[in-house]
């Protein structure tokens, strides 16, 4: 527990769906909530209990809105499920990869289906130590030992900081001026991942990346918007058949922008490779006037692992950038509903004693809808009435 743990805040005093609400939630149910602040009305919270996890964020103190997806049902219950606990949380620390001969999420032997599948323990169940924090970052580590779907051994260190930014180092990032009439919160995470075994990490036997995924509640009119470098091979680069072809109302290609429903109601998955990757991708809520992005470097050459659910001829040509739209599962259950964006780091070969850093920001935009659309415009090559999904 630190000096900036979250005030306690009565949920009667907010409406649902805003931060001051999900504060005093999270305070009541959770062991350790920390909180990052400025002047400006910006607010993170962030648990240690869960790996890490920002738990949700707001751009206007407690009575704005609430920008992550929590589960309150399953966070009250104090009970953690067998294979996996969508507790929610707009960054979450995983790794990968989620599939294939190299897949941390599988047994050796086991079908590649949603009943074998098991979240390691160390980035779904186990908490985190705090090393450090103040109001404007924490530092959280652990230890972990784990094997492969192939049987390699992992001894891992990790080291997770989160920094609240300002509006020069927001603006500097994207390389573009916040417009007075907006409001605004923004974050990065520092993920470093240390060798801690005695055996080198290598192709052969296996790698491992970052994988860093946020959740946030889906609506009707709610979309993801992912640019991408468009030439004639694009399509090549592009996955929608993680869990069956997105339908194609469901997903639309408009120049060099794909634009993915999120209403939580079908499950489907989009992935894009280093190959015509760009180092951002966003959402648009339309009914509350949200502008997400998350924030990442692209490796072109970068051996980015391969997340599909099946042994793979290609292990290290995966995506670098994901978004994932919550639906139910074959026997009417469902995680969520919530929506994702995600990124991931290149995996890095390591020798005992070496690391690897990764790191992504996110930040949420609402206010004024003209400025909103002219930063859409340009940051992502669309503007927001061409973004909108019936």
């Amino acid at each position: 527990m630190s000096c900036n743990e979250t005030p306690a805040v009565k949920p009667a005093e907010y409406a649902k769906g805003s931060y001051g609400y999900d504060a005093a939630f999270l305070k009541k149910h959770l062991q350790s909530t920390i909180e990052l602040r400025n002047d400006s009305g910006a607010r993170v919270l962030i648990t240690a209990d869960y790996q890490g996890r920002v738990m949700t964020s707001s751009a206007n103190s407690d009575s704005g809105n609430s920008f992550g997806w929590l589960n309150y049902d399953l966070i009250a219950s104090g009970e953690f499920k067998s294979r996996f606990n969508p507790v929610g949380g707009e960054e979450r620390f995983w790794i990968g990869p989620e599939g294939g001969q190299f897949s941390f999420y599988f047994k050796k032997g086991d079908a590649f289906n949603i009943q074998n599948w098991q979240v390691p323990p160390f980035i779904d169940t186990v908490a985190y130590q705090v090393a450090k924090s103040d109001s404007n970052s924490v530092l959280f580590t652990h230890k972990a030992s784990f094997n492969n779907f192939s049987g390699t051994p992992f001894n891992v260190e990790v080291n997770r900081t989160i920094h609240l930014l300002d509006g020069a180092a927001i603006g500097k990032r994207l390389q573009y001026d916040i417009p007075g009439n907006v409001n605004w919160v923004a974050y990065e995470t520092e993920n470093v991942i240390k060798n801690e075994g005695n055996a080198a990490w290598k192709k052969e036997t296996g790698l491992l990346s970052v994988w860093l995924l946020g959740m946030f509640t889906p609506s009707e009119e709610t979309v993801a918007i992912v640019p991408f470098k468009n030439r004639p091979d694009a399509g090549k680069h592009i996955t929608d058949n993680y869990f069956g072809t997105i339908p194609a109302d469901r997903l639309v290609m408009k120049d060099s922008v794909l634009l993915l429903k999120c209403d939580g109601k079908h499950r489907s998955k989009l992935g894009l490779s280093p190959v015509i990757a760009k180092p951002l991708a966003a959402s648009f809520d339309f009914k509350k006037n949200v502008l997400t992005f998350i924030l990442f470097d692209v490796d072109t050459a970068g051996a980015y692992v391969n997340s599909k659910w099946e042994i793979q001829k290609e292990p290290y040509k995966g995506d670098v950038v994901n978004s994932y739209n919550d639906g139910p599962l074959q026997d009417g259950s469902q995680l969520g509903p919530f929506y994702e964006l995600e990124s991931s780091s290149p995996a890095k070969p390591l020798n005992p004693g070496e690391s690897f850093t990764y790191k992504q920001v996110t930040c949420h935009f609402e206010g004024d809808f003209a400025s909103l659309d002219k930063m859409a415009k340009h940051l992502l090559g669309i503007g927001l009435n061409d973004a909108r999904m019936k």
